[in-house]
């Protein structure tokens, strides 16, 4: 029986399997059939009797038989079993071309690999890819890696952006098409590969970051070209691929723009190599600031600030450097004017000092030039003037260095007056201490119209009760009338009053001064009256009295009227004067009246106010019975000045104070540690060296401190702002030179607090 021919069948499906097992049977039957039909037609040496034959040959025929069915049976399954096979190959053919068939109609290009990851199908348009560029397209089997490599070798890729995301990465291919490409594994292992074609989407969104830069770039251009410097910027090939109109007008040559070009092409060989140093710079990374002089295409000179700074890309690498130029000449020219100016300043001072020189010596010799050298004369008392009032601030700015040394010796006088050395001895330091008095009060007199005149001193208008300010005034001079043998009578008030209590605190001491010094005998007056919507304080005497033609003249500075019966006067005729100029910076009327041979009364005209929340004393009233001691209070004090250190240590140790002095806050650390050691009040001097000021080391000594002290500032400045400063601290303030019984007042109202 011929044998089907199998040779198409698939070796790995069971059917062909079963198909091979029953012809190897079929074989082996038909073997045994032809060698027992052999047997019976041959016969043997040992021949069997006929019938043991016969029947023999019967049982072989039907063995045969079933055998040769069960053959036919297998012969028809196999039949049935080759028609489904072929019908399964037909309906296998028809999916692989129906599958070819669709994988052709992708628009994309389409690449498949087996498990073992090489090309067993790929579409036209993955190989039109390879064809467009004369490449030998990958043949089925070629691996993914021998794709990549002739990929890479050929050319076929210009362009590679990697994209973070599961999308893949975008190609830019020999025909300027982009290409997305798309990578899946199979159930299998294997690996499906699409090439989507984006170069709609690319251009698209190239054309819209395009139109992006164009309109980001415009708004630039709009914002730079309206700025007055020069703006630019140069790549790392020295290039200049952007410049405002500004910087453009400068450095166009021959009407060409600088934009394009290299910057030695832009500036003249001089110039460039100047710049080259600075341009080393910047692409080593710094920022660079500096100056140069440039001659313009017209020829004229300019001064140029330039500032470079370098352009970083994503990977910190310098791709450029932003230029910024600013036309500093004017600015030089001012500089270099007031640099002249000042060197000037000195020659101008003395040929202005000896044309006023020479010009008095002319008015002495010359009075018939008067006319022709009237406006020279102007000049020249604008010049003293001017000098005049220089003299003014220096003196007002010096005060604290001619204090210093004052309150020194006012320190030491005071604590020797109350030690026992013999009558001999007191009495000369009690006329050292009187000398010291006469010194302050000319000195401080001299100071005061000084720091009036430049403007120092500005007041701090508040309301406050008067009641404080007239009865400590009021015991003050009461103790200094009574050494002149005058009697000092007080009506006290309590009317709220809008000023400057330190001020008008001034003018009314010069008032009882002028009193106690011209009056021979008698008494003096301090009171107040009401009168409407404002106060009038007033001193009333039994002087001497003021000649009615020279009231106005009282007022001026170094003016002394000296009227028969007065005492002797030391003064420099600047109480009234000090007087005058406060009260017209308070804005309050000043008045007097007098009658000669009967005394004279002194006004002062106060608004009424109205008090509002309570505010720290500015001046402490003295307690009337103060003790000897202040009990062993520990006291820090803290000057840059050691005589003072030394003079207030004696003083407050004459006091039974236990004082540790400090020039500085280290000084005080070396001595003790400030967060710890005890302290009932701390007395520091505003002014200290190595640009310190009492307020921040107290400030800084305090905050170290669990409970912090109290605090007395002491200071030569008498400046407002310094004074509201302290206030808003919550500090005591003292202007030097220091009284030590106002000082003993304060710290016995501390301690006692």
């Amino acid at each position: 029986m011929p044998v089907p021919n199998l040779k198409q069948t698939d070796p790995q499906d069971p059917r062909d399997q079963r198909i091979a097992e029953l012809e190897a049977e079929n074989e082996r039957l038909m073997a045994i059939r032809d060698a027992l039909i052999f047997r019976v037609e041959s016969g043997s040496a040992h021949k069997p009797e006929p019938y043991a034959a016969f029947e023999h040959s019967v049982m072989l025929a039907e063995q045969v038989r079933e055998r040769t069915e069960a053959l036919n049976h297998a012969m028809d399954e196999l039949k049935v079993s080759n028609k489904a096979l072929n019908r399964a190959r037909e309906d296998a053919e028809t999916i692989r071309h129906r599958l070819v068939d669709a994988i052709e109609s992708i628009a994309d290009g389409f690449v498949l690999f087996d498990n073992q990851h090489r090309l067993i199908q790929s579409n036209s348009r993955f190989r039109n890819y390879w064809n467009y560029c004369g490449l030998e397209v990958p043949a089925v089997g070629t691996s993914v890696v021998e794709v990549k490599r002739r990929v890479q070798e050929s050319g076929l890729i210009r362009e590679e952006h990697t994209n973070g995301d599961s999308e893949g990465a975008v190609f830019l291919l020999s025909n300027d098409r982009w290409v997305q490409m798309t990578e899946r594994t199979t159930r299998e292992g294997g690996l499906v590969v699409l090439y989507s074609d984006v170069t709609d989407v690319k251009n698209s969104e190239m054309a819209r970051r395009i139109k992006a830069l164009e309109e980001s770039e415009r708004w630039i251009r709009v914002v730079t070209d309206h700025v007055p410097a020069l703006i630019a910027y140069v790549g790392d090939d020295l290039t200049i691929r952007f410049c405002n109109k500004v910087y453009e007008h400068w450095y166009s040559r021959n009407g060409e723009s600088p934009l394009g070009k290299r910057l030695e092409e832009v500036h003249s060989p001089q110039l460039y190599a100047r710049l080259v140093p600075r341009i080393l710079e910047v692409m080593a990374g710094d920022n660079v600031t500096f100056e140069f002089e440039e001659i313009g295409e017209s020829g004229e000179v300019r001064y140029m600030l330039r500032s470079y700074v370098p352009n970083f890309d994503g990977h910190g690498d310098i791709v450029g450097f932003f230029v910024l130029i600013r036309d500093i000449t004017d600015r030089r020219k001012t500089a270099l004017a007031l640099e002249q100016a000042y060197d000037n300043l000195e020659r101008r001072v003395k040929e202005r000092t000896a044309e006023l020189t020479g010009l008095n010596e002319q008015l002495r010799d010359e009075i018939s030039e008067r006319a022709a050298v009237e406006a020279r004369l102007r000049d020249a008392k604008l010049e003293a003037e001017r000098a005049n009032l220089s003299k003014t601030k220096f003196l007002a700015a010096v005060s604290h260095d001619l204090l210093q040394p004052l309150n020194a010796a006012r320190l030491f006088t005071s604590a020797l007056l109350e030690q026992s050395f013999g009558p001999k001895a007191e009495g000369l330091v009690r006329s050292v201490s009187i000398s010291l008095d006469d010194v302050e009060n000319l000195l401080g007199t001299l100071v005061d119209i000084s720091k009036l005149d430049a403007g120092v001193i500005k007041p701090d208008i508040t309301a406050f009760d008067l009641r404080d300010l007239l009865n400590n005034i009021a015991r003050e001079f009461r103790q200094m009338a009574t050494a002149e043998g005058l009697a000092l009578d007080f009506v006290p008030s309590s009317v709220v009053v809008n000023s400057d209590s330190q001020l008008l605190a001034r003018i009314l001491r010069n008032f009882l001064t002028n009193a106690i010094r011209y009056t021979g005998q008698g008494r003096i007056l301090l009171g107040c009256r009401r009168q409407s919507d404002h106060a009038l304080i007033q001193v009333w005497d039994t002087g001497p009295g003021i000649p009615e033609d020279k009231l106005s003249e009282i007022f001026q500075e170094f003016k002394r009227i000296r009227p028969t019966g007065s005492r002797p006067d030391k003064g420099l005729g600047l109480g009234l004067a000090i007087v005058d100029k406060i009260s017209r910076m308070l804005g309050h009327d000043v008045t007097v009246r007098s009658c000669e041979g009967k005394g004279s009364v002194f006004s002062v005209r106060v608004p009424v106010g109205q008090l509002g929340p309570k505010r720290a004393v500015e001046e402490q009233p003295c307690p009337a019975g103060m003790t000897h001691g202040l009990n062993g209070a520990r006291i820090w004090v803290i000057d840059n000045d050691h005589g003072i250190c030394q003079g207030m240590k004696t003083l407050l140790e004459g006091w039974d104070c236990k004082v540790v002095t400090a020039v500085s806050s280290l000084d005080l650390e070396r001595q003790l540690d400030p967060a710890s050691a005890p302290v009932d009040v701390i007395l520091a001097d505003y002014h200290l060296d190595n640009d310190e000021n009492g307020v921040d080391v107290v400030a800084d000594l305090n905050g170290r401190r669990k409970n912090p002290a109290p605090v007395i500032m002491i200071t030569a400045n008498y400046t407002n702002e310094l004074k509201q400063h302290i206030r808003r601290l919550g500090h005591l303030l003292m202007n030097k030179p220091v009284k030590p019984l106002k000082l003993r007042s304060a710290l016995n109202h501390l301690l006692g607090d």
